[in-house]
């Protein structure tokens, strides 16, 4: 199997300009690019560049995948409006994801390699937009990517059953975090078991509107000052406000190994369902095969004789699908003869055929079992 790797690049607070387009096309004369993206693959060489390098000065959001298992995503977020602090309780037994600090940004790396994961899709447009919302996620305090990359570290072992989960619940989950489970192949037994619990108390009506009107007049002039200039992270930063308004009750929260044993219970049911669907299926095959018997031998009945001529015929083709047609004849015959009571005929003309076709061992072996 050959190599296969591939990059894309997005830039969401700045569209890139023509120069900056240009310098990316002197690392590759094949990608794709624009001013808001870099996409290329790779199947025998390397890509010139520096993700990172190109993400601290680019770009917003980096997706990397190789089919022999890695695969990466970058996110970088204003400085202003990620509090790294927070990760600790997320991150600290996860040795696969940096966070840096670069001007004025958070770059946030999650790169992980499972030499066992299968790939054999290399079909990957499509992949960076499914996780993008992540981004707009993180801007606005919802930290639900990390909840799941400290849930890998759950399925790898990495915790003690006794660490509690660092946020008391994440579903329902978005599109976006079911991709980044999907892409980081994280167990979906574990994220149902950890989305069971919800990730926000309900919204109590008109809690937004409460909140603009708690604020200061002069913050709400400053930020509607924002607003105008085009600073688009006046909203996130209100939304992360808020959400901290909403979460600030505590509520109970699992350890990984109630996660884990939740996840064995899911397992243990997913497992038995598809058992006893594939025993359905089963049944119902059997029951068409049995229909379709009952017609077979309804028609060899009204055939009589007709048929004994048909498998002579079909001997004498001297090749596989006579050997096939003759041999699958004979077989409904003797099940219509044991229905009938007329095997001891069956068994006597069948010793016939045998020994005046004994010499066509293709056909005599095609007999075993008759």
């Amino acid at each position: 199997m050959s190599e296969y790797q591939f990059y894309e690049f997005q830039a969401i607070d700045r569209p890139l300009t023509k120069a900056e387009q240009g310098m990316l096309r002197d690392l590759s004369s094949r990608a794709r690019i624009s001013a808001t993206s870099f996409t290329n693959h790779y199947e025998w060489g390397d890509f010139k560049g520096n993700p990172k390098q190109l993400m601290e000065r680019f770009f917003d959001l980096h997706l990397y995948l190789a089919n022999w298992g890695t695969r990466q995503l970058m996110i970088r977020v204003p400085m202003g409006l990620f509090d790294r602090n927070a990760l600790g309780a997320f991150l600290d037994e996860v040795d696969w994801v940096t966070v840096s600090n670069h001007g004025g940004h958070t770059i946030i790396d999650i790169c992980r390699s499972d030499d066992e994961a299968d790939y054999d899709d290399q079909s990957d447009g499509g992949r960076l937009s499914a996780l993008a919302p992540l981004r707009g996620d993180i801007l606005s305090g919802d930290l639900r990517l990390f909840y799941l990359l400290w849930l890998l570290a759950v399925e790898e072992g990495e915790l003690s059953d006794d660490a509690p989960e660092p946020l008391p619940g994440i579903g329902p989950l978005t599109g976006a975090l079911e991709a980044a489970a999907e892409f980081f192949y994280i167990a979906s037994d574990l994220v149902e078991a950890a989305a069971a619990a919800p990730y926000e108390e309900e919204e109590t009506p008109g809690a937004s509107r409460a909140f603009v009107e708690g604020l200061a007049e002069d913050e709400r002039t400053r930020l509607l000052l924002r607003v105008m200039e085009g600073d688009a992270n006046v909203r996130p930063e209100l939304l992360q406000r808020v959400r901290a308004q909403r979460n600030g009750s505590e509520r109970p929260r699992r350890t990984a190994g109630e996660l884990r044993a939740r996840a064995h219970e899911i397992r243990a049911l997913r497992e038995r369902a598809e058992a006893e669907r594939l025993r359905a299926e089963e049944r119902r095959k059997a029951e068409e095969a049995e229909r379709a018997r009952r017609v077979r031998l309804g028609q060899l009945k009204q055939r009589g004789e007709d048929v004994w001529r048909e498998i002579e015929n079909e001997i004498e083709r001297r090749n596989a699908p006579g050997y096939d047609s003759a041999a699958a004849l004979l077989a409904d015959l003797a099940l219509l003869s044991a229905e009938q009571g007329t095997a001891a005929d069956f068994s006597r003309r069948l010793t016939d055929i045998r020994e005046r076709h004994e010499r066509k061992g293709k056909f005599i072996e095609r007999l075993r079992g008759l």
